[in-house]
């Protein structure tokens, strides 16, 4: 069973130091802000983090990594006009950067979800996102071999949620949010509403409650 839990603080108990951690959100939608502002009040550190993003602002993600707890961040967009938290740690040499294509970031998700040990994909070929990975050709059209991204948690952003751990998303949150969920050893998952088993209709949820290993409830905000 799913442990449910009013401490955001206990929801991330046991996450340690050196941890492959993936961080929901599209921008804000979906972000566990919640759960990172624990997560910096727990202390584990030298992270690296897998996102879309590398932080809005100073809040949620970019909190974290003012705090200095995270050593790498793997993500699609790592400069937009509010990413300066990030920007500065970057252009200082205090933390490594691994750019990946957006659509790259989630199957790489998925497939670690899935199984796959690795696949083929076109995306980046010929530029230097994709040097010194194995190549192939294949029906005369060049592509790059891709390597599974697994994470040791998942802090992911969802609207609802029940004891079982069955999740509904609002919109934009959904974007990594259940890929990350299926990607993780264990997820952890900050929602809006804890509903009754029962409440949810099966044909609404999108990430089944067998992905997920911790919710809590946080009413402030609105993943």
């Amino acid at each position: 069973m799913t442990l449910v839990t009013d401490s955001t603080l206990e929801a991330v108990g046991g996450i340690a130091n050196g941890s492959t951690v993936l961080v929901g959100g599209f921008g804000m939608a979906g972000m566990p802000v919640a759960l990172i502002d624990a997560l910096i009040e727990q202390g584990a550190t030298d992270l690296t983090v897998v996102s879309n993003n590398a932080g809005n602002g100073d809040t949620g993600l970019a909190a974290l990594l003012h705090a200095g707890r995270v050593r790498k961040v793997v993500c699609s967009f790592p400069r937009q006009s509010d990413s300066h938290v990030f920007d500065g740690l970057y252009r200082d040499g205090r933390i490594d950067l691994e750019v990946v294509p957006q659509g790259n970031l989630a199957e790489r998700m998925r497939a670690a979800g899935a199984g796959i040990g690795a696949f083929f994909c076109p995306t980046g070929v010929g530029t230097p996102l994709t040097e010194g990975k194995e190549t192939r050709t294949i029906d005369g059209r060049d592509y790059v071999l891709e390597m599974p991204i697994h994470g040791d948690v998942a802090l992911i952003g969802a609207y609802k949620g029940d004891a079982m751990g069955n999740l509904v998303y609002r919109k934009t949150a959904r974007n990594f949010g259940p890929v990350m969920a299926t990607a993780a050893t264990t997820t952890i998952a900050q929602v809006t509403h804890v509903v009754e088993v029962g409440d949810l209709d099966p044909e609404v949820v999108v990430t089944p409650g067998i992905y997920v290993d911790r919710i809590v409830q946080v009413t402030q905000g609105r993943p």
